[in-house]
């Protein structure tokens, strides 16, 4: 319990709103079966984004494929940006959710998630927002984002795997049926039935991740410590030195937003000529860590015309010297390639 209120202020909200659950991924299906399979119905819209990460796009196409409803699309506009004139025209349609991330986790892109969760609510749709990306990078207040849910995973915010948090306003909660049946979630039980607890309990079924629980919480105070500001103008600074140094490597095309406040890590390209995992591989004998692949975000992949990018993620502990370590080693994939 003192993780979940270290967790509540790190995002500012109310301990009673946070849920804990195994990770971002299960925190969006949570309310996908409990609140969606309860408001969502046949012929009603969902609308979701072009750069989400599957895990806010999967759980919807499984909703609406059950319930009859249907997916709407913002699309990108040629620099990684959503377009929100075409996001203005979709709420017109009323969408009954509206799903986006708060950052890519392939492009770097910073949503303007205030602004985008207002005129959702303004046109009726409740908003989930998927902040794997942005927990552990923004200073975080729900008041001024202004969601109805925000779901991120533990990992990312440099505590432990196997712990996520669902962040949803209380009324929301108190009217959703519970994700999973046990001991723990339950104010009482008989024989013609059962009284469910008060969030967040009714959704904690089970022993709770314990253990995962105050790693977060010890991660949570750590990254507090730190400081988000410093973060994310770390971050800032290494896209802006990635982007600028990347440009010193023939053939590399760089994805997402140019260098700017609305643009922080991570940093995905493609080499010409040569295969996301063949970069990755040759990388890898020097060290340097990148990630290549789908990324999980296949519409996004199609949508840049690649079937994979090379990515390159920073941290707090990411230095400058480091991303010279990566241009070293695209050097040397052009030579093994002999580009």
């Amino acid at each position: 319990e003192g993780a979940r209120r270290r967790t509540a202020e790190h995002i500012g909200g109310d301990p009673r709103e946070i849920v804990f659950t195994r990770n971002a991924t299960e925190a969006i299906n949570l309310v996908a079966y409990s609140w969606g399979r309860a408001n969502i119905g046949a012929g009603d819209r969902i609308l979701v984004t072009e750069l989400e990460h599957h895990s806010n796009l999967v759980p919807w196409q499984m909703l609406a494929a059950e319930v009859g409803a249907e997916l709407d699309w913002v699309p990108l506009d040629d620099d990684g940006r959503l377009d929100l004139d075409a996001y203005a025209r979709l709420l017109g349609r009323e969408p009954k959710l509206v799903a986006l991330a708060q950052v890519s986790n392939v492009l770097g892109t910073l949503n303007p998630i205030a602004e985008m969760t207002r005129s959702a609510r303004a046109a009726g749709a409740v908003v989930l927002v998927d902040g794997a990306q942005g927990a552990p990078k923004l200073a975080l207040d729900m008041d001024e984002i202004g969601a109805d849910f925000y779901a991120f995973t533990g990992h990312k915010v440099y505590g432990p795997t196997g712990i996520g948090v669902l962040w949803g306003r209380f009324g929301l909660l108190a009217e959703m049926r519970p994700f999973n049946g046990g001991g723990s979630m339950i104010r009482k039980v008989t024989t013609t039935g059962t009284t469910f607890a008060d969030p967040p309990a009714k959704f904690e079924a089970g022993t709770p991740p314990i253990a995962e629980a105050i790693g977060l919480g010890v991660a949570v105070e750590w990254v507090d410590a730190v400081g988000l500001d410093g973060i994310r103008a770390h971050e800032e600074e290494l896209a802006a030195y990635a982007i600028e140094r990347l440009a010193d490597v023939d053939g590399v095309r760089i994805f997402g937003p140019p260098a700017d406040p609305g643009r922080i890590g991570p940093i995905s390209f493609d080499l010409e000529g040569v295969h996301a995992h063949d970069v990755a591989e040759i990388l890898d004998r020097d060290a340097v860590f990148v990630r290549a692949g789908h990324h999980c975000a296949q519409p996004l992949m199609e949508r840049l015309g690649v079937a994979a990018t090379t990515r390159a993620s920073f941290g707090v502990y990411t230095t400058p010297e480091e991303i010279d370590r990566l241009v070293a080693g695209l050097h040397e994939v052009r030579k093994v390639f002999r580009l």
